[in-house]
């Protein structure tokens, strides 16, 4: 399912516009990524929660060459699934 996909069957549940529709997930999701940027954690109960991790800078080998290449430290995000989601995707 791609965004408009899901645009389309958030309208048709709520009888919204699409229009609407769209602007709501577009706020939902910058909220999302506004709060994780900051360091917060976005927990929605059931669904799951967004929070951000470390990866530790490290060695490692270009496939090419064989050569090794420095990787820098990055921040992740980490999406941890809810009990109620992961009972709904295992049929529960």
């Amino acid at each position: 399912m791609n965004k408009q996909e899901l645009v389309d069957a958030v309208a048709a549940a709520t009888g919204a516009s699409k229009a609407a529709t769209g602007e709501a997930i577009d706020a939902f999701i910058g909220a999302i990524t506004s709060a994780v940027r900051k360091g917060d954690t976005v927990q929605l109960i059931g669904f799951g929660s967004f929070s951000t991790g470390a990866r530790a800078a490290r060695v490692g080998r270009n496939p090419a060459t064989g050569a090794e290449i420095q990787i820098p430290a990055a921040k992740t995000v980490k999406f941890t699934a809810g009990k109620a989601f992961k009972d709904a995707v295992n049929g529960s």
